[in-house]
């Protein structure tokens, strides 16, 4: 019975998770600066595909620019792995947008770091690493 109830309980947070980061990617979509700024860790960082590494105060302020809109997109392949207070989401996106008016896609996996504080999962950590086609 322990086992079960150690199932239900991971299926439990596994689904948490799933909607806080769809919740995440939405807010990131509609520039909900509050939303995202509440789903992050004070210490967040992004470590980007370029290797340049950015802090929460970066990382809104690059999101929230009037220069950048991202469209829509979906999150493909997604697997969370929990290891106490610390879970690991990773996935696949093919996002589209423009910069500045100029139109961009990219197809990225990604592994985003939670951390459970005060009984709040927080992203801490971002790195991102593009496929090739």
């Amino acid at each position: 019975m322990v086992f079960a109830t150690t199932n239900a309980f991971a299926a439990s947070l596994t689904e948490q998770l799933v909607r806080q980061a769809d919740a995440w990617d939405k807010a990131i979509i509609h520039k909900d600066r509050a939303a995202i700024s509440d789903n992050m860790a004070e210490d967040f960082r992004q470590i980007s595909a370029r290797g340049d590494v950015a802090g929460k105060a970066a990382f809104l302020d690059a999101i929230m620019s009037s220069k950048l809109v991202i469209n829509p997109y979906d999150v493909e392949d997604m697997d969370i792995r929990f290891y106490g207070d610390v879970a690991l989401v990773s996935g696949r996106t093919r996002m589209t947008g423009s910069y500045d008016g100029k139109p961009f896609g990219s197809h990225y996996r990604y592994i985003d770091v939670y951390v459970r504080k005060d009984g709040k999962w927080r992203v801490a950590s971002v790195q991102i690493t593009p496929v090739q086609e």
